[in-house]
């Protein structure tokens, strides 16, 4: 009976162990990728200032309630802005994160243009 008691301990602790390290894990995650506004380029996870700290607060306690990180990302993007966020959403930026690869292929087609002109008069 020793010896059941002593596994059950053993594997409780586990367990605790496993989920402590999931809700942390989950926690510096989302502080790696929120902004604090007070000092600017650092992120909440880097900074000790008072608003950082009160940010990890809230943060935590809707980890606590079991929001999924994009409820806390729109949460505060709802509050503070979408600056407040490192990783902005593709939906409302979607200009700026296409406008590299159309003028990577418009200019592969000026080039491509430019070469074919440039046979067609040398054969001609």
């Amino acid at each position: 009976m020793r010896l059941i008691y002593t596994f059950l301990i053993f594997f409780s602790f586990l367990f605790f162990n496993l989920f402590a390290k999931d809700i942390s894990t989950k926690e510096a995650e989302i502080f790696k990728n929120i902004r604090c506004l007070i000092c600017q380029g650092q992120s909440i996870a880097d900074s000790n200032s008072e608003f950082s700290q009160t940010l990890k607060l809230v943060v935590k306690d809707q980890i606590k309630e079991g929001k999924s990180k994009e409820e806390i990302y729109d949460f505060l993007i709802e509050k503070y802005g979408e600056w407040i966020v490192y990783k902005p959403t593709f939906s409302k930026n979607f200009i700026l994160w296409l406008l590299p690869y159309i003028f990577l292929l418009l200019g592969g087609i000026v080039l491509f243009l430019l070469i074919k002109k440039r046979e067609n008069t040398k054969t001609n």
